[in-house]
């Protein structure tokens, strides 16, 4: 099927008023993600009769089915009203992805609160074991008001580290410890020490269990870095196959193809991705699998495609809950997904007056916003409309401000970078070339200690990419390809960087290095035109 009419039936379907025909559909995609959602067996004391659909409630979990989890775990106390891991299931399903560093609003929070707090009160007639799990997962809602997001996290991840070694036999134990591991990493630890040994963990047990969902699920999360990616891709070609009718299955091997650069596959696993999240009305995971697929599409130079994920944004933000649990990606991911599309059209084309208008919005995720903000002062530098550009730059510096008040310290830093390569452009517009480099080398350094959020496929515009495009105009092609170089180390085969490459290399004499680039680009895009600025 051509990708236009795919996307024809893609919106139709999500513009057609019929609930009760969804809804119907709806449960049977249900019944068939369970049938196709991998193998798990946890064990609990809970009654012998509502084992398998326990079991089938924490297989949906694994693949960040949350909606359909929390009505399974739902379906277990129905049955069993004393089940305390059921109220455990639905505490850790509404914590919603742990890979989500964006700070919980307390209408995701005081609900998974009130859970956990029910969970204490049935443990008391629990096993030592189950009541070990509770006290875990209290740790991630524990004083939420006042003690900050990360601080809990570690301490869930600490005490899951105890039951771990206490269960030595318990596999469940043995993996929800591995991705809390991972979602407890810092992300300027270049050691990688977490996710190394959550890797181990995980990849000993699926030698074991090959058709476990979270296993392969959080292998992939576990790499999901430049330096790791590579040891994710026997995961990445397998989860989809694992739970093939779960949208976020789907998903997920494109964040290892995005880390190599393999941008065809990257599409192919996120149309799938969309087909099945618009069906199940997980629309925040659409949106974020569109993100995933514009950036692959605009390193294609397939601009054509990506205008018409774009032109379909309409359509899924009137389906579009914030505050709705439904699948792997939070409300926070669809909010960023359409802050990112439009913003990433405009750059990754070189359109930058496109970008200097792009419309703000104020959201409850401020560094959603700061997208918009970022590209505009891009946008407004480059077309010399310098009135936008700086109040974009003080827009970005009071989101900085309000990320820093609320504790979410690594979205602060990212604000910061932006906030530096938006003022840099700025500088260069001014004629102050000196200070120009000065914040470019500034935003590149600090980007270089970071690590994308799970969030994004990647940065609007990588800072050393920038960096790099700003020593060309300088007539430095020497230093720029320099730049460029390291940048596709981060982000291999990305469009801008190969192009910058090959016209540093043009310019600095190097004839069979500009050639090599041109080379790949032919490979990347099906083209020897350059078209883009």
């Amino acid at each position: 099927m051509c990708n236009r009419a795919f996307w024809q039936i893609v919106f139709v379907l999500a513009a057609m008023n019929l609930a009760e025909s969804l809804a119907a559909q709806n449960h049977q995609h249900a019944t068939d993600t369970v049938e196709h959602a991998g193998a798990v067996h946890f064990a609990t004391s809970c009654r012998p009769d509502v084992a398998s659909e326990f079991d089938r409630a924490v297989t949906l979990l694994h693949s960040f089915e949350f909606r359909e989890s929390i009505r399974s775990f739902d379906a277990v106390l129905a049955a069993d009203s004393t089940c305390a891991m059921a109220q455990w299931g639905i505490a850790l399903s509404r914590w919603t992805n742990p890979m989500s560093s964006g700070q919980r609003t307390a209408a995701i929070l005081e609900p998974g609160r009130q859970a956990a707090s029910r969970a204490t009160r049935l443990g008391a007639a629990a096993t030592d074991r189950e009541r070990d799990y509770i006290a875990a997962v209290n740790q991630l809602y524990a004083d939420y008001e006042h003690r900050d997001q990360r601080s809990r996290v570690v301490a869930y991840e600490q005490a899951m580290a105890v039951l771990a070694a206490q269960q030595p036999a318990d596999t469940e134990a043995q993996i929800f410890h591995a991705i809390g591991l991972v979602a407890a990493a810092l992300p300027t630890d270049k050691t990688y020490a977490n996710q190394l040994k959550a890797g181990k963990i995980l990849e000993a047990l699926w030698a074991k269990q090959p058709n476990h969902p979270g296993l392969a699920h959080y292998i992939i999360h576990t790499y999901d870095y430049p330096a790791l990616a590579a040891q994710a891709m026997a995961a990445a070609n397998r989860y989809a196959a694992i739970a093939p009718t779960a949208a976020h299955a789907l998903h997920m091997p494109s964040h290892t193809f995005t880390r190599i650069g393999l941008w065809q596959k990257s599409v192919n696993t996120n149309l799938r991705s969309i087909k099945v999240a618009v069906h199940d009305s997980e629309i925040a995971e659409a949106l974020h699998a569109s993100d995933y697929a514009v950036y692959a599409y605009l390193q294609m130079r397939r601009d054509d495609a990506a205008h018409r994920v774009l032109t379909g944004l309409p359509t899924l933000s009137a389906r579009f809950d914030p505050n709705a649990i439904t699948g792997a990606a939070p409300g926070a991911a669809g909010v960023f997904a359409l802050a990112a599309i439009p913003a990433r059209y405009a750059l990754e084309r070189g359109q930058w007056a496109e970008a200097a208008v792009l419309r703000s919005h104020t959201t409850a995720y401020p560094y959603a916003d700061a997208l918009t903000y970022y590209a505009r002062a891009l946008g407004a530098s480059q077309t010399n409309n310098l009135p936008v550009a700086h109040a974009s730059v003080d827009s970005l510096t009071a989101i900085r401000e309000r990320l820093i008040v609320s504790g979410d310290a690594y979205w602060a830093e990212q604000a910061a970078i932006q906030r530096l390569s938006a003022q840099a452009w700025i500088d260069l517009a001014e004629g102050r070339r000196d200070d120009a480099l000065t914040h470019m080398r500034e935003a590149a350094t600090k980007e270089d200690l970071t690590e994308k959020g799970a969030i994004t496929p990647g940065p609007l515009a990588p800072a050393r990419e920038l960096l790099g495009t700003m020593y060309l105009q300088l007539g430095r092609p020497a230093d720029a390809l320099a730049e460029y170089q390291q940048t596709l180390t981060k982000e291999p085969n990305r469009f801008r960087a190969l192009h910058g490459a090959m016209l540093s290399a043009t310019a600095a004499g190097d004839r069979p290095l500009a050639s090599k680039y041109a080379a790949q680009i032919v490979k990347l895009t099906g083209s020897g035109a350059y078209t883009r600025r």
